[in-house]
């Protein structure tokens, strides 16, 4: 069976024990537990801690922690993943991170956001942590009115406070948001105003 692949977005930058970086750890070891693939953006604080959580779990396995870097250097993410993928597409690479299976937000800025808009768009499952930053702002939201599930009438952006409920929404919902986008229609009934 494939194993999901799970993206986790959020802010560049984490003080060291904040609590952004420890929910980070946290889920990092969740996500390796349950086996979960985790792919990032690569850069920063984020997959470090990430990758802190993840090889704590005695379910860790090389190769779980995968990177879309926007340069074309496989050497900027570090020691923080498993398989670097040097993808050159600088911001563009933020759709590519967003086709995961599920995408997990903490915090973040401008690219979190775009990563959760293409998420959105791609009709992915999107959960966002309750914390400082887009992640925040958009938990318990829907990003526009478009009916992405009609079987899914609670369809929005799911707001988590810890990995506790991350996994349970995972488990629940996850089988629900199998659905990919295969391109874009504009129905006559649809107004984008």
């Amino acid at each position: 069976m494939r194993r999901m692949l799970i993206a986790v977005v959020g802010d560049t930058h984490m003080r060291s024990g904040s609590v952004k970086q420890k929910l980070a750890s946290a889920l990092g070891e969740r996500l390796s537990d349950e086996g979960y693939l985790i792919l990032t953006g690569g850069l920063g604080d984020l997959p470090k801690a990430l990758a802190e959580g993840a090889r704590r779990s005695v379910n860790y396995r090389e190769g779980s922690l995968i990177a879309l870097l926007p340069g074309f250097d496989p050497k900027a993410a570090g020691g923080n993943v498993d398989v670097p993928i040097a993808t050159g597409l600088d911001q563009a690479r933020n759709l590519l991170v967003a086709n995961s299976d599920a995408v997990i937000a903490i915090g973040g800025g401008a690219g979190t956001l775009s990563e959760v808009a293409f998420a959105w768009s791609l009709k992915r499952l999107i959960l966002a942590y309750r914390v400082d930053g887009w992640s925040a702002k958009l938990a318990g939201t829907r990003i526009d009115q478009r009916v992405r599930y009609p079987n899914l009438p609670d369809d929005q952006v799911y707001p988590v406070d810890n990995t506790d409920e991350v996994i349970r929404y995972l488990a629940e919902l996850l089988p629900k948001y199998r659905r990919r986008h295969t391109r874009i229609v504009v129905r006559k009934e649809e107004s984008y105003g």
